[in-house]
C-alpha cells in the first residue's frame, strides 16, 4: 500500500477528511521550504503538495504565478526540489508528500530518471497540471514501476469516459477542481461539487479531494462534509507573499492558515 492510500485508509478509519496543503518549492527562498513543510504537518496537514516552480504556470493565477516567480529568482529546479523532498524525509517519514507541477521540467529530466529520482527521494505522488490522461501512458507506466502515484486533474466538464481513464490510470487520490478557471478565484458552489463528486464515485472507489476557491475555514469545512480531502493552494500562498520580506517568520506564523482550516473541518 503507497503512503497516500495508508494515510486516506487511517483518516476514513477515524472518521476524518485530508487536508492538503500546497506550497511553491523555494518560495519565498529556498531555506524556508523544509521548515515550511514540517510545521504545516504539526498544523494539521495530511497531506503535502510542494509545487515545481515554473515560469508559465498556465493554470495558476496570479498568486501562485508570483510564488513561482519569487522561487524562480533563486534559481529552484526540480533537481533542488527533490533535495528539499529528500531533507523532509530525514524528520519526517510518514507524511505523504506530491509533486505539482508541470511536464516541460520531467521531460528534460527524463522520464525514467525522474521516477528514480523522486522515489529515492521520498515523493509519493506527482500531479502534473498539463498531461491529460489520454497523453499519460508513457509518465504513468514509468511513475507505477517505481511506485509511485499518478495523479490527474478532474473538471466540471469530465465526463464519464475521461473519468474512468484518470482513475484507472491514476492512483492516491483524484483532484477534482471545483470550477473552470485558474487557481485563486472565489466562486465556490458546494452543491454543484456535491454532485460532481456524486457521479465521480460512481466510476472509482480512489478519495476525491477538491481544490480551487477554498479560502478561510468556513469554505474548507463545506468541502470537507462532501468530499475526502481538502486541497488548499491560494489562501496559504497569499499568507506567505505578505510575509515575503520577513522570511523569518513565515514557518511561525503562515501555518495558522492549515491551524484555523484543521479545527473548522474537524468540528464539522
Amino acid at each position: 500500500m503507497s503512503r497516500i492510500a495508508g494515510r486516506f485508509e487511517s483518516l476514513r478509519a477515524r472518521g476524518r477528511k485530508a487536508l492538503i496543503p500546497y506550497i511553491t518549492a523555494g518560495d519565498p527562498e529556498p531555506s524556508v521550504t523544509v521548515p515550511l513543510l514540517h510545521a504545516l504537518v504539526e498544523a494539521g496537514a495530511d497531506v503535502l503538495e510542494l509545487g515545481v516552480p515554473f515560469s508559465d504556470p498556465m493554470a495558476d493565477g496570479p498568486v501562485i504565478q508570483a510564488a513561482c516567480e519569487r522561487a524562480l529568482a533563486h534559481h529552484v529546479s526540480l533537481h533542488q526540489v527533490l533535495d528539499m523532498v529528500r531533507s523532509f524525509r530525514e524528520q519526517d517519514s510518514d507524511t505523504p508528500v506530491v509533486l505539482m507541477g508541470y511536464l516541460n521540467p520531467i521531460e528534460v529530466m527524463g522520464y525514467e530518471p525522474f521516477a528514480r529520482a523522486a522515489h529515492a527521494a521520498g515523493v509519493d505522488g506527482v500531479l502534473t497540471v498539463d498531461l491529460p490522461p489520454e497523453e499519460a501512458a508513457e509518465l504513468v507506466a514509468c511513475l507505477k514501476a517505481e511506485q509511485l502515484d499518478p495523479i490527474f486533474l478532474a473538471a466540471p466538464n469530465s465526463d464519464a469516459e475521461r473519468i474512468r481513464r484518470m482513475t484507472e490510470n491514476g492512483g492516491g487520490f483524484l483532484y477534482y477542481v471545483s470550477f473552470k478557471g485558474v487557481t485563486g478565484a472565489n466562486r465556490l458552489d458546494v452543491q454543484a461539487v456535491a454532485d460532481k463528486l456524486e457521479q465521480i464515485r460512481g466510476h472509482t472507489d480512489l478519495p476525491v479531494g477538491v481544490g480551487f476557491g477554498i479560502r478561510d475555514a468556513e469554505s474548507a469545512a463545506q468541502i470537507a462534509a462532501v468530499a475526502d480531502a481538502v486541497v488548499v493552494g491560494s489562501a496559504l500562498v497569499t499568507r506567505i507573499a505578505a510575509l515575503a520580506d520577513r522570511p523569518g517568520e513565515i514557518v511561525a506564523r503562515a501555518p495558522q492558515v492549515i491551524a484555523d482550516m484543521r479545527a473548522a473541518m474537524d468540528r464539522a
